[in-house]
């Protein structure tokens, strides 16, 4: 990674520079780190570097899509994920009941067994509760033992999922509620995420991806001028000049004056996150733990 920064050119030398802003973000005991988790990332392989960043505090705030935490319980339960190939007939793989992510496959008996896993675990709650979004991430946490959810539920780390429904969990959630009466409140993590926000001394925003994680994030601390992010990273293979980019270019997010500040440590590296995102955090918890 050090070398590809004497370098200095084109992604290459801008993943050498969101590594050492990484390592700066992860190292200052004042920043609170906003973690956002886009894309198929779980699938791909990615959970367990999310994983183990929660486990050793590295994260503050997790923002992730729902389908990321949908297959965070697959595998935590003890299903899984395949190599497969994006060559192949889709036809065929309907008939034999294999559900396709680009090169990667998913049997639906997995989803069989996160059917029987979600209905129990919801079935625990009483009528008449209301929870958060986060604290059904919470609840769903608190009966794993390996993944995402369960390292987070036990370091009390909060994920936001702010489009759940649009989700396998959403849909177990629908089906569960036909016969019970607990309600989501949708806004119901608003307040505490703000909060968040307004008591940070200093903020950092590490992006895998966009969608909404990214942009939740963004306009909470929107929310508490004059503050910003004082660090971000985005890993994503989108374009701004197509409209991509969920929200803004980390030097757009600027104009917004509260998203990003004026003299933030910010980069944007464009390429895949599966790449990516392994190569910077092994090199920086190389650099923090040789300090």
């Amino acid at each position: 990674m050090e070398e590809l920064g004497k370098a200095g050119a084109y992604n290459g030398g801008y993943l050498a520079r969101a590594t050492d802003i990484c390592t700066e973000m992860f190292t200052d005991v004042d920043t609170t780190r906003f973690l956002g988790l886009a894309g198929a990332m779980v699938p791909g392989g990615m959970g367990g570097i999310v994983e183990d960043l929660i486990r050793d505090g590295y994260v503050d705030v997790l923002v992730s899509t729902g389908a990321n935490m949908t297959h965070d319980t697959i595998e935590a339960i003890g299903c899984h994920h395949y190599h497969g190939t994006e060559i192949c007939d889709d036809d065929e793989l309907y008939e034999e009941e294999i559900n396709r992510i680009y090169d990667i496959f998913l049997p639906s008996d997995a989803f069989i067994s996160f059917e029987e896993f979600m209905q129990e675990t919801l079935g625990e709650l009483t009528d008449g509760t209301t929870l958060s979004i986060s604290g059904l991430m919470r609840h769903i946490g608190e009966h794993l033992d390996t993944g995402i959810l369960a390292a987070a539920a036990e370091a009390d780390i909060p994920v936001y999922c702010p489009a759940i429904q649009d989700s396998m969990i959403g849909l177990q959630y629908w089906l569960f509620n036909q016969m019970h009466k607990v309600t989501i409140d949708a806004f119901g993590d608003m307040s505490q995420l703000m909060d968040t926000c307004f008591t940070a001394k200093k903020a950092g925003a590490f992006l895998i991806g966009g969608g909404v994680p990214k942009n939740y994030i963004f306009q909470s601390m929107l929310m508490t001028p004059p503050k910003g992010f004082d660090y971000a990273v985005q890993l994503t293979g989108d374009r701004p000049d197509l409209g991509g980019l969920s929200g803004a270019t980390l030097d757009e997010a600027k104009s917004w004056g509260g998203k990003v500040t004026g003299e933030a440590h910010a980069q944007t590296v464009y390429g895949d996150a599966t790449i990516n995102l392994p190569l910077i955090i092994a090199a920086v918890r190389e650099r923090i733990e040789h300090a």
